[in-house]
């Protein structure tokens, strides 16, 4: 992807901690097959610790020069998202002509279909075989009913791509989504493999506001401009300001 027109920098952020992610927590801890959430997961609202993680990633960001902070923000059409993009704003982590954050549903979660809201003990016992389909296909190309694999999500992100040469090229932007749009992304921009993407999941989950970034630089000769990994999963914001460092899965499956 050397010939793509680039913003100046990226930020990819996973939103802060979820009220689903607690109850993910619990859920399992407890040996449940399902996790208790009353809301749609596109409803699901940001943890008290995950309005305070979001805050102490403002914070950071208002620490940033004006002309370096973000001056285009997409996000996640998930009120977590959404309420994570809003306190950055609020805690004047955005340059100061940056516009409204522009909800992007291509940056929506990955849909778990029939599996939603199951824990990985509800799905062994309540759905074996999709257990087995997994084992057998893998993490990557596995596609619950009703659901998408980390394909699908990647397909919608190519998209995204497209949108940010078109329309955002040399700009400042922040995306807040989720832990699997992050990791596609990598894929994408970093031109990896099935294997070198979940070698880097296997690492770890990505924290609650755990940030990304990605710098445009010039490279020699004909190749064009090309993005640079800077930091990845990158959490001081949040541990300098003395906040919990939290890496809860979603409460859709989502096993290693």
């Amino acid at each position: 992807m050397s010939g793509q027109r680039w913003p100046k920098r990226i930020w990819l952020v996973r939103h802060g901690e979820s009220a689903g992610n607690v109850a993910s927590g619990i859920a399992q801890s407890w040996g449940e097959l399902k996790v208790d959430v009353a809301e749609r997961d596109v409803d699901v609202p940001l943890s008290n610790a995950g309005i305070e993680q979001s805050r102490a990633l403002g914070r950071w960001f208002a620490q940033l020069a004006t002309d370096e902070r973000p001056d285009v923000v997409l996000t996640s059409p998930y009120l977590r998202a959404r309420q994570t993009a809003d306190l950055i704003r609020e805690a004047r982590g955005l340059a100061q002509d940056t516009l409204a954050p522009v909800r992007d549903e291509r940056l929506r979660e990955r849909e778990f279909g029939i599996l939603d809201r199951l824990t990985p003990s509800g799905v062994r016992e309540l759905h074996p075989e999709q257990a087995e389909l997994r084992r057998v296909i893998g993490k990557f190309y596995h596609r619950p009913p009703g659901g998408e694999s980390w394909c699908d999500v990647i397909l919608r992100l190519r998209s995204v791509l497209d949108t940010l040469s078109l329309h955002y090229p040399g700009r400042r932007v922040l995306i807040v989504a989720h832990e699997v749009v992050v990791m596609c992304f990598r894929y994408l921009i970093e031109n990896l493999d099935e294997a070198r993407i979940l070698a880097i999941d296997q690492q770890g989950d990505i924290a609650n506001c755990g940030v990304t970034e990605y710098e445009c630089e010039q490279a020699t000769g004909t190749a064009g401009a090309q993005m640079r990994l800077v930091r990845y999963n990158f959490t001081a914001p949040l541990r300098e300001s003395g906040v919990a460092v939290t890496s809860a899965k979603d409460f859709s499956y989502a096993p290693r």
